[in-house]
């Protein structure tokens, strides 16, 4: 059920040092390619990466929180156009969540890197890094990159007593249930 997907997924940062397979890859992206998306507007685009040079080159695109990339033989880096949906950052947002729950469906872990509104260095904002080092369009806006590969670390699923009910209502905000 899809309830225990997830309830296993959480978000890994180390990776074996094993390839993802290919039908494994074609997966993702038919999972990812399936996508909501707001008006049906499909404005993303999505960078498969798989050569570990240029996976060390995004694991180095901001100052924290993006170094374990290196580690993952899969980066999938979530791009969209602005001039196709005002709503870009939802639909990609939406793809990275699908990706994510792909790879756990797949046995893989998988680690969203905040791109958009990140900054690399004090001459160098995350976005521009990315979009360097892939050459991506003018005009296209990076959102996130997911790190995907076998896990090298195993990490329980959040327990239900951590779950905040306090912040779901019922009917009006703040109303407890019934």
């Amino acid at each position: 059920m899809f309830i225990e997907l997830l309830r296993k997924r959480r978000s890994i940062r180390r990776f074996q040092d094993r390839s993802v397979e290919a039908e494994k890859l074609d997966i993702l992206v038919e999972a990812i390619l399936r996508s909501p998306s707001s008006r049906g507007l499909k404005p993303w685009h999505f960078v498969f990466v798989t050569d570990t040079d240029t996976i060390a080159r995004l694991a180095q695109s901001k100052a924290h929180g993006s170094a374990f990339l290196a580690s993952a033989p899969l980066a999938v880096v979530v791009c969209a156009d602005p001039a196709k949906s005002d709503v870009w950052v939802e639909d990609a947002s939406i793809a990275s969540l699908i990706v994510h729950l792909c790879s756990t469906d797949l046995g893989l872990g998988s680690c969203w890197i905040q791109i958009r509104k990140r900054e690399r260095d004090d001459r160098q904002s995350a976005e521009a890094h990315v979009i360097e080092t892939l050459g991506l369009n003018p005009g296209v806006k990076v959102e996130a990159i997911v790190a995907i590969g076998y896990p090298a670390e195993e990490k329980p699923g959040h327990e239900f007593s951590t779950l905040l009910f306090d912040r779901v209502s019922y009917e009006m905000f703040g109303k407890a249930k019934g």
